[in-house]
């Protein structure tokens, strides 16, 4: 309460929280904003009946299920993104230039991947807009018509994209995760009312383990995403003139996750890309991109395909993830360079080695933990039937992960305010 109080105290970190959530209001009111022509009732059918494109939906902060000029959401930068890191595995060199050029290569990355994410927003938008007019939500439309909704629809990747960029500025916390993060809260109180008004007096059992697993499932977020290995490492004494330096034992932080949220996000989007992969293909024949459709939705309607792919799927990014943003060699050079060791271990490849070994196998345990928590609403819907705890996995991860870094970034503000009044 007393750091909730602090927040408002200080005008600096005052002004950019509101900036924030002002920023996240204007996403909410343009994902409010729908494009013309709509069949509600067709296009409430189509989500219902189409598990992945509920879960886009939920991550475009409900702008996708009243085709709003915010649609998309922040999904085709996410797909730019692991574009760009996949080019990063398959072409070593290119992997070396992002760690060797430090902050200017990753900008450039990141601009690269901005520039990526407007041709993929215009082929995800025509795709959607055809597949919606094939199933009769959409009426017919005419090519200029068309033409200007994909125009609107990028602009809206792109609007919100910037707006992303704008909110990272402020070190309150990700961007792109605060713009999932809210598209995720704002839904709440629709399925809490929806659940309500649904309530059936012989599935309260279901209701009420429901609860309890989400209990759990947010007590286990906080203790694997706060869990750490702690590698000990110690500091060779140094003598710099008249004064001796080093010579202290401290120890080097491994996080069990150390990839966040971000393998759930790129395994949803991996999941989706087969469906705009058919959307992109009505280009060119809007019957194979109907049969391709139809064939993609079959299958991961089987809930069973759906779980294990997912959980694969998850499985593998926390690896990916973990092996892009964290080089065990870079971590093993940093330590040589300062004077420091594991005890028992000779500086470099041993280092980087014990390192990279330790990394793998604590992320092992991250990967199956996250893997778990995505299927466990799944599992829940097989045994129980009920569609509607299908999205409370992914959805209950993000939220608490993503609570807990904007907790922590606002806790390390206030923490070199401290600082800065005492000097």
């Amino acid at each position: 309460m007393n750091k909730l109080l602090q927040i408002f105290k200080i005008p600096d970190l005052r002004k950019k929280i509101l900036i924030v959530l002002f920023w996240l209001l204007i996403f909410r009111l343009l994902a409010a904003i729908p494009i013309p022509g709509i069949d509600p009732q067709k296009l409430q059918e189509f989500f219902s009946s189409n598990q992945l494109f509920g879960f886009l939906n939920i991550f475009s902060g409900g702008g996708l299920s009243n085709l709003s000029i915010m649609m998309l959401g922040v999904g085709p930068y996410i797909t730019a993104t692991i574009i760009m890191q996949l080019l990063t595995i398959i072409f070593p060199n290119l992997k070396k230039y992002y760690y060797a050029e430090g902050a200017e290569g990753r900008a450039k990355f990141n601009r690269i991947s901005r520039y990526l994410t407007v041709p993929l927003a215009a082929l995800s938008g025509y795709g959607f807009l055809n597949l919606l007019t094939s199933r009769g939500v959409l009426p017919q439309l005419e090519f200029l018509s068309l033409i200007s909704n994909v125009i609107v629809i990028t602009a809206g990747t792109v609007f919100l994209m910037w707006i992303g960029e704008l909110i990272s500025e402020y070190k309150i916390g990700n961007g792109v995760s605060l713009i999932i993060f809210a598209g995720i809260v704002s839904s709440l109180p629709a399925h809490v009312i929806d659940s309500v008004l649904n309530y059936n007096p012989s599935i309260l059992p279901t209701y009420i383990a429901f609860v309890i697993l989400s209990i759990i499932v947010v007590a286990g977020v906080v203790f694997i995403t706060e869990g750490e290995r702690k590698l000990p490492v110690s500091y060779a004494k140094q003598v710099r003139g008249n004064k001796m330096y080093g010579g202290v034992s401290t120890y080097l932080p491994l996080k069990v996750n150390q990839a966040g949220v971000i393998p759930i996000i790129f395994a949803i989007s991996i999941l989706l890309f087969p469906q705009f992969f058919a959307q992109a293909i009505s280009i060119v024949s809007s019957d194979l991109s109907l049969r391709i459709n139809d064939f993609v939705s079959g299958l991961f309607n089987n809930i069973f395909i759906y779980s294990v792919l997912y959980f694969i799927l998850v499985v593998v990014f926390t690896y990916f993830y973990t092996a892009i943003t964290f080089d065990p060699e870079e971590i093993a050079k940093n330590l040589q360079r300062s004077g420091g060791f594991i005890p028992g271990i000779r500086p470099g490849p041993a280092t980087t080695q014990v390192i990279g070994r330790t990394v793998r196998r604590i992320t092992f345990f991250g990967a199956l933990f996250l893997g778990t928590v995505a299927i466990l609403p799944n599992v829940t819907q097989i045994f129980t039937g009920i569609q509607a705890l299908s999205i409370g996995g992914a959805a209950l991860l993000i939220v608490v992960s993503v609570a807990l870094e904007i907790m922590k970034k606002i806790e390390s503000q206030l923490t070199i305010r401290e600082y800065e009044g005492i000097f």
